[in-house]
């Protein structure tokens, strides 16, 4: 089975233009499907039944994963098999049968305007280097709804504040040009000018965001940690995340009037569907508000 995986993410890599995380998301569930038939003494890939793929979606579900956990290994294992089957490793697809189930829909979770505020101005407490370069990092990611996979791998000659706007790589490396707005700009030149230099301490470097430690880009899992902490002590408790400004992003923009169509090419969905969750946040908001203030609500 592990020969056939490596195969199959070579595939990916070169044929799909997945990202690095999608592949590892692929590579976790059918590693998982090995596990779990190599206990029940399978490890060709042809031997593997309907039913043994039925077993195990329940043991999945017995481990409590949640159902959207479970239609994503779903679509790895199809994909997978399906592969094995253009490749002639196997005749039949025991995935054939077994349909996705549709998850639940639920909404994104997103700052309100003050919180975002809150956020944006606590890095300002500190006056290091490091704070110089998280302003700007909060900043860009608010004004532009980039991923923080897109934002900690931005290149400088990828950024053109004179003209206000980002060139950012999204999935299946996917170009596409997001505009950034002044406060943004304004305090990416800061850091620029003054913090950038300190923190490469001579070094060279092709990212706009650097680490004094490596002089090189900065983990997304290293700005998940600084957004948490700054999260924290601007007294923002809900659940937080990158991926929250990016939500937030979007919310805001159609609330003042955006059109769908555009926050779709900013976030760079390749599907309006993929948008319009955005646009029941917006309905959800105006519920609350007039269930908050009319007189017979």
């Amino acid at each position: 089975m592990d020969e056939h995986l490596d195969s199959f993410l070579v595939y990916l890599t070169m044929n799909r233009g997945l990202s690095k995380n999608t592949i590892e998301s692929y590579s976790r569930d059918i590693s998982s499907l090995a596990a779990f038939l190599d206990k029940r003494g399978i490890s060709d890939p042809a031997a593997v039944s309907e039913g043994e793929v039925a077993a195990f979606f329940d043991h999945l579900r017995k481990k409590k994963l949640s159902p959207r956990s479970v239609a994503r290994n779903i679509v790895s294992l199809k994909q997978f098999f399906r592969f094995l089957l253009t490749e002639n490793v196997i005749t039949e697809d025991p995935l054939r049968n077994t349909v996705s189930p549709k998850p639940a829909k639920t909404l994104p979770h997103t700052l309100s305007l003050g919180e975002v505020e809150r956020l944006l101005e606590e890095p300002e407490k500190g006056k290091s280097n490091e704070a110089l370069r998280d302003r700007a990092m909060l900043e860009v990611l608010y004004a532009t709804g980039v991923r923080v996979s897109e934002l900690v791998a931005l290149e400088l000659n990828r950024v053109n504040l004179d003209h206000g706007y980002v060139i950012t790589l999204g999935k299946g490396s996917k170009e596409r040009i997001v505009p950034i707005g002044d406060a943004a700009i304004r305090k990416t030149r800061d850091y620029l000018s003054d913090a950038r230099p300190r923190l490469l301490r001579g070094r060279s470097s092709e990212y706009l965001f650097v680490t004094s430690r490596t002089g090189s880009k900065m983990s997304r899992q290293r700005f998940w940690r600084i957004i948490k902490d700054y999260a924290l002590s601007a007294g923002i408790h809900s659940h937080i995340t990158p991926h929250v400004l990016r939500h937030s992003f979007a919310t805001h923009l159609l609330e003042r009037g955006a059109d769908l169509r555009a926050i779709q090419a900013m976030l760079g969905h390749s599907d309006i569907s993929t948008t319009q969750i955005y646009t029941y946040v917006e309905k959800e908001r105006l519920k609350r508000i007039h269930e908050k203030s009319h007189p017979r609500a």
